[in-house]
Formats: structure tokens, sequence, C-alpha cells
């Protein structure tokens, strides 16, 4: 049945609460210099008549849209969702809201920000990777002074509020694990070749191969694109051979999902035969069987942080310019030891 009731006005509250019109918008609209007996009373009256202001109208009073956007050009579902519900938890309560923008390729939109940007009515906007990185977009949006945030990202750390964690002590260590049960052929499914995590994420796999002495051969590195598909294909290529490697390190989990697969498609038992192991713990790597081994990266804490770092420039509050948070080694059913020969 259709709910007759009519929406609650801001003369409703001001009625209700027995201030005037102009007490309520100034409540709501975060002015100072409101005394807290009358706040109270505006928000009280206004909770008992389900009122809601009119962000836009709000926004056209005061130049402001109260929009924020968010920028994802990865393919992984997974990791998109830790994205956008990490600033959605921040945002939870506040009179901002989230516009999300994905686009096809960062590259692309770079020298043209500043239009997608204006033609959304932002406020201001929220970097994930690869755009968090790209010198362009930062360029851009410096020389405009327009508000923004990054996640993840792995150079120029002193540009703008940033949130970020170490991909290459993270991969180090995932490396140095394998090599603990006794892996030394490790087969690597690279990420996409625009992401810079990609790069950081290799260099932390050498560099724990030449401090254990292990050495590294070329032709055990496949590329990929963060996603399934191109897991599939890389994962195929390295076990399609007669020394195939006795372990994979695929750069997302994704992509160890995909590698799952293959391996299966071969015959092979994981872990039995084949160890494989990922990168971002989303939500795939608990949902496949066996469970994945994989790096936990903290992208929903880092797009939470990066709203509310975004937030106080808004406000000219204070925040930290650079919070890097610890990334995690989840260990699960996905590896062993490899098996006696």
């Amino acid at each position: 049945m259709k709910d007759s009731r009519k929406r609650a006005t801001i003369i409703d509250v001001a009625t209700a609460a027995n201030v005037s019109t102009k007490t309520v918008s100034r409540v709501f609209n975060d002015e100072p210099h409101v005394r807290k007996i009358l706040r109270d009373k505006v928000l009280k009256a206004a909770a008992e008549l389900d009122y809601h202001p009119n962000i836009m109208a709000r926004g056209l009073v005061g130049r402001r849209s109260y929009l924020l956007g968010l920028i994802y050009e990865n393919p992984s579902p997974n990791y998109v969702v830790e994205l956008q519900n990490g600033a959605l938890d921040r945002l939870h309560g506040e009179k901002y809201r989230l516009l999300v923008l994905p686009v096809e390729s960062v590259v692309e939109v770079a020298g043209k920000i500043m239009s997608v940007l204006r033609a959304a009515a932002l406020d201001g906007v929220i970097l994930s990777p690869p755009a968090s990185d790209h010198p362009g977009i930062l360029s851009e949006l410096r020389q405009n002074d327009f508000p923004f945030s990054r996640i993840a990202p792995t150079q120029s750390l002193d540009i703008g509020p940033s949130r970020t964690t170490d991909d290459v002590d993270a991969s180090r260590k995932m490396t140095e694990y394998l090599l603990s049960l006794g892996h030394t052929r490790i087969g690597v499914i690279k990420g996409d070749p625009t992401h810079p995590s990609s790069g950081a994420r290799l260099t932390g796999f050498l560099d724990a191969l030449k401090a254990a002495g292990v050495s590294h051969s070329p032709d055990l590195v496949e590329q990929g694109f963060y996603t399934y598909e191109s897991g599939l294909a890389a994962a195929r290529k390295l076990l399609d051979r007669p020394d195939r490697p006795t372990a994979i390190f695929a750069q997302n989990d994704d992509m160890a999902a995909a590698a799952i697969m293959a391996a299966r498609d071969l015959g092979l038992k994981v872990p039995d035969d084949l160890s494989i192991s990922g990168f971002d713990d989303s939500a795939i790597a608990q949902i496949v069987w066996p469970r994945i081994t994989t790096v936990h990266q903290p992208v929903y804490d880092m797009a939470r942080d990066a709203t509310d770092a975004l937030i106080a420039k808004l406000e000219n509050k204070p925040f930290t310019m650079l919070e890097t948070q610890p990334c995690e080694l989840i260990i699960r059913e996905s590896t062993a030891a490899p098996a006696v020969l």
C-alpha cells in the first residue's frame, strides 16, 4: 500500500523544535556558534519527523555538491567491492555521498580528468590504482587545486594525502614462505603492467629469491592482467611444460583462483602436486577450494582512511599526509611442501 504521508520539511522541523528555519539550516550545514541545546533540539525533532535535508539544495546554496568521486580501473570485482565498501563505511551518517567513476583506461583519461570531475560536479576525488600513481592525473589535479586523496600509491608519496601499503615487502614475505616450504621452482603470474603494484610485487619476489640464493628463471614468469581469464591463460602456459613449477605465486586472488582451475584441468591436485598463492585476500580467496594462501592487503581500510583524509581536507581539518598500513600473510590450504618425486 502506498504511503500517503507527506515528507517532512524544514518548516516542520523548525516548528517542532520551536526555533527558526534559519537555525535548522545552520544546524544541518554544520555552521559554528550554534548552541548545543538548540542543536540537540533540532536533531531530535528531525529524527522524530524522519527529516532528511536535501543534499542538492544545500549544494546550490553553498556552492558545494557534497559528492565525492572514486576513480578506479581495476578489473577485479572483488578488489572494487572492497574499495567501495571502505569509502561507504566512512561516509555513513555523513552529508557527503559517493559517486563511483569506473574508467576503462586511466591513460586515456589523463589530460582530461578535470572535465570528467567537473561534469560530475564533484567536491573532491579519491584515486585508486593506477590513477593514484599517474603523474599526468596528479599534475592536472594539483594545477587546478582540486582536492584529492590517494589509495595505494607506490611513488611520489608526498603528493596529496595517501593511504598505502608495502607491496614489495608483502611479496617478499610470500616468496620467503614458499621457499620455506621447499619450493625453488616458483612460477609468477604478473598483474597489469600499467599498474605499478605489479612491478613492486615482482621486485619483492626477486629480492626474496636473491636473498635465498635461488636462481631466477625468466621463463617461469607469465604476463597476466589481474583478471581471471588472463590468469587462466598464464597458468596454462606455466603448467604446459615438462619442467613445470612446483608453486605459482599469482599477483592477485582472481588469477590465483584461475590457476587452481588450470591445475584441475590438467589433473593436478592443489596443493599435493602444485601450491598456489595469491595477493589481496579478497572474497574469492575463501570461496574457491582449496582456499587460497594469500597476502591480506588492507584495501577496505585504505579506502576508508583515504575518504576520511579527503573529508578532513575539504573541511579544513587536520589530517595525516601519509599512512602506511601493514599487510599480513594468510596461510590457507592451497600451499604445502612440494611432492617428493
